[in-house]
């Protein structure tokens, strides 16, 4: 018998081809060929004795490794060598698709920490695994497989003695223990539960999740577990899987945390929170924030450095080479190599790092604000997740580095009024919108001012602009002595100026500032020739988050209080009443016609297509219920539904909504066969329903409409805890065949829970971050990092509010799926959506004619 002499890679990329010889070179195993394909193998083997080991690379869908092995079996090298396949970390080819024959696999990231291990494993193997086949991976429990994924933190326990068997390099990564520290040691150790004893997840072996905590250099990460009984070795033994709480292993924790970043505010204090989240949150060692901005000593400026480790004497950015060349624009990601760098780069020297990336920080015009530096003492985690975050972590800072800098700079034409120097409406709107992020942390209330010149028009026209500038910076000076250099003064627009009053603890504060400002500024004025003027204004003011939760309805209902300040004499202010007399009167009026709405026939169903974001065609629709009122005409669903849901009509509406879609629906899929889905929003009221599922059911019988064109659509906004049969009764839908959306994604505090526990098929972003796609960059990245993220977690996704051509191109080019919004098609009522159809198959059925 030839004793087996050598070993074979087969990689058509020479990057792989090179990293599979360096590690056996290293190792010692000095005849190791390598080959770009079964040809050029043929080659390099004619003569040669029998192969230790062949080690194949899979790319794509793997066919062309899959043809190339028959060819390798058919050399005399090769007849009976065993077989490691080698996934490329973009493959489409998972590991249950791999070949008979494969003795074992692992992802080309895994080549440097686990190749080896691998290959000893088999020689240890009694039996040669590749002349037994597949099956003898499968049928022995190859746990592998169960968890396909390369990020996967998995390890067997022994149950007998409870101790570690064998652990997957994702956990060894992540957790950053030596193999001493895993290999043979009691499980409670490394792994622990939180409401059950390790013993009794031994002994069940069941799939459950139980929250627990695994060990880590860092001291302990939170997450859970869930086991399964498994082979091992030829002996009966426990997998567990655990999933860590950090955003770096999970893509929905990922995703939650996005939104957490973007929650920061924008000036330092912002960035560094940004930054100690995405320190902390991704289990990163080291974490820099660089402004390309020269000081006085024409070097970049470091704004924020977040280290786990010992104090250091760090060396200055003009030694940093990475640094250096992050900020001329071009991005770095060493997933495990960042050693090689270390010659030249003295930081990454001192630090030890082997995972290490770095981000330019750019803005629209692609010009470099800075850089982002982020690096582990293990390999970074999975890059599929890594780089999105990273991406969006970059535009977040280069947002707040481009309104920073724009203010330090004092660029009057960008951010504040030329006449009076107060921020203008660009620079008072981000600054709203930072109060109410912060309020929303914090639980601060704050009130809002809007403050209207009363007769302002007459002084201009009669008296000259000259004389109208004189009384804008008066009002200027006046505005800004009665209040406190922690509060805010913009010009909104002409006469009307705004102010944001912070850290309110009574109301009545805020109304004896509103008195202050209206008897100040009722005082007299002189202008240059010495004439007196009265000028007096009109103040709305509304309070957060009584009045509204958001920026732009804060706003319209200070306009509205300040117009009624007006009506009542001018020269007075108004608190907003957005449940006066009248309201309560107007509503209770309202609420006793949609009693009576369905009855009498005021109700109506409303269709809007949901296209493919590539060929355009329509693939589906939402039901959208609308009340034709008698004398007030069409009412808005966002007014009368919450009317709804208070009185419970919401639940006898609904049904009649599911039931009328579904009757038009499948009316439609026979006229036309178009296998549309439909889209029908369930309420927070009818998801507590016991007998939903009997109503979703006898809507579906009585319709005939197929149950896999239905999709249940379920608010973001809706608590899993707030509607105790939420997660039942849509795995109930689930089994029925109906699918599941969720809708209005990104605006609810649930991202995380419902990506989670839900069983949703696709999400649907929500329109208010769509329709800020080409204005604000930190949108554009939620609605980038959200697609990414839903198809990491294999769910479809619809964007909503899609209104121009940019929108469109900009969804189309981040691999959105379906759009839905005005630029294609309003909400039509069920004879002019009837007629749309009507009118596609007439067009269909032309071009077909005209193809034959």
């Amino acid at each position: 018998m030839t004793t087996p002499a050598g070993i074979l890679v087969v990689a058509a990329q020479r990057e792989l081809r090179r990293a599979l010889f360096d590690t056996f070179d290293r190792d010692g195993h000095f005849v190791v060929h390598s080959a770009r394909d079964a040809t050029h193998a043929g080659i390099l083997l004619e003569g040669r004795p029998a192969l230790a080991l062949i080690v194949v690379v899979f790319e794509g869908d793997g066919r062309e490794a899959k043809s190339g092995i028959e060819v390798l079996r058919g050399l005399p090298a090769c007849g009976n060598a065993p077989l490691i396949a080698v996934l490329d970390d973009g493959a489409v080819l998972g590991p249950t698709q791999l070949p008979s024959g494969i003795a074992d696999w692992l992802y080309a990231s895994q080549i440097e920490h686990e190749l080896l291990a691998r290959w000893q494993r088999l020689q240890r193997a009694a039996t040669p695994p590749a002349a037994a086949g597949a099956s003898q991976a499968t049928s022995d429990g190859d746990y592998r497989f169960a968890f396909d994924e390369v990020d996967s933190e998995w390890l067997v326990v022994d149950p007998a003695r409870a101790r570690i068997l064998e652990f997957s390099p994702a956990l060894v990564r992540h957790s950053g223990l030596a193999e001493h520290e895993l290999r043979g040691r009691p499980l409670q150790e490394v792994l622990t539960f939180k409401d059950i004893n390790a013993e009794q997840v031994l002994v069940e072996g069941s799939r459950r999740w139980h929250a627990g905590q695994r060990r880590s250099v860092r001291g302990a990460d939170s997450g859970e577990a869930s086991a399964r009984v498994v082979r091992h070795a030829g002996r009966d033994a426990v997998a567990l899987i655990f999933r860590s709480d950090r955003a770096a292993t999970r893509p929905d924790v990922a995703l939650a945390l996005l939104a957490r970043l973007f929650d920061a505010g924008s000036g330092d204090e912002g960035i560094a929170e940004a930054a100690r989240l995405l320190y902390e949150e991704m289990g990163l060692d080291y974490v820099a924030v660089w402004s390309a901005r020269p000081d006085e000593g024409g070097a970049p400026v470091q704004l924020v450095q977040y280290w786990r480790g010992q104090e250091q004497l760090w060396p200055g950015p003009h030694l940093q080479s990475s640094l250096r060349l992050v900020l001329t624009g071009q991005a770095m990601l060493h997933q495990s190599d960042a050693a090689r760098l270390a010659a030249m780069d003295p930081l990454l020297e001192q630090l030890g790092l082997a995972g290490f990336a770095g981000w330019p920080l750019q803005d629209e015009r692609r010009t470099v604000l800075g850089a982002l530096l982020v690096g582990t003492r293990q390999p970074l985690p999975s890059l599929a997740i890594v780089q999105p975050v990273l991406r969006c972590a970059a535009s977040r800072f280069a947002h707040a580095l481009e309104l920073r800098e724009t203010r330090e700079q004092g660029r009057a034409e960008g951010l504040l009024d030329a006449l009076t120097g107060l921020p203008n409406r660009l620079l008072f709107n981000d600054r709203l919108d930072t109060v109410i992020r912060e309020a929303n942390r914090t639980g601060e209330c704050f009130a809002l001012l809007f403050v209207d010149l009363d007769r302002f028009k007459t002084i201009n026209d009669t008296l000259g602009h000259a004389v109208g500038d004189q009384v804008l910076l008066t009002t200027t000076q006046r505005l800004r002595g009665s209040v406190r250099a922690s509060d805010t003064v913009a010009r909104y627009a002409g006469d009307e100026f705004v102010v944001i009053l912070r850290h309110i603890v009574k109301n009545e504060d805020v109304l004896r500032i509103a008195e202050k400002i209206v008897q100040v500024m009722g005082a007299p004025l002189r202008i240059d020739d010495g004439t007196e003027l009265q000028v007096t204004a009109s103040i709305g003011v509304s309070f957060f988050p009584d009045d509204a939760p958001d920026a732009e309805t804060l706003l319209k209902h200070a306009d509205e209080a300040m117009y009624a300040a007006k009506s009542l004499g001018r020269n007075n202010y108004q608190i907003f009443e957005g449940r006066a007399e009248q309201s309560q009167q107007q509503n209770l009026a309202l609420k006793s016609g949609l009693r009576h709405a369905e009855h009498k026939g005021e109700l109506r169903v409303f269709y809007q297509p949901q296209v493919d974001a590539v060929t355009e065609d329509i693939v589906g629709m939402e039901a959208l219920v609308r009340w034709e009122h008698p004398e007030l005409g069409f009412i808005g669903p966002g007014f009368f539904i919450p009317l709804a849901e208070e009185t419970g009509l919401i639940v006898s509406i609904g049904e009649w909504v599911l039931r009328t879609a579904c009757r038009h629906a499948q009316e439609w899929e026979r006229r036309y066969g178009l296998r549309l889905r439909l889209g029908v929003n369930l309420s927070a009221v009818q998801l507590m329903q016991p007998n939903l599922l009997d109503i979703v059911a006898s809507a579906l019988d009585e319709s005939g409409l197929d149950a896999n064109l239905l999709e249940m659509e379920v608010t973001e906004s809706i608590s899993i805890k707030a509607a105790p049969n939420l997660v039942e009764n849509l795995q109930g839908l689930h089994r029925l065949g109906c699918r599941i959306a969720i809708d209005d994604f990104g605006t609810g505090a649930a991202s995380l829970d419902y990506l989670r526990k839900l069983p949703a098929d696709r999400i649907k972003v929500d329109q208010s971050f769509v329709r800020n796609i080409g204005v604000d960059p930190d949108d554009e990245a939620i609605v980038r990092a959200t697609i990414e993220m839903a198809h990491r977690l294999k769910r479809g996704v619809v964007a909503e509010g899609v209104e121009t051509e940019q929108h469109m191109e900009f969804l189309r080019n981040n691999q959105c799926d379906e759009l839905q919004g005005f630029l294609f098609c309003r909400p039509l009522p069920q004879p002019a959506f009837e007629k749309l159809l009507h009118e596609r198959q007439l067009l269909l059925a032309g071009v077909s004619g005209t193809a034959a």
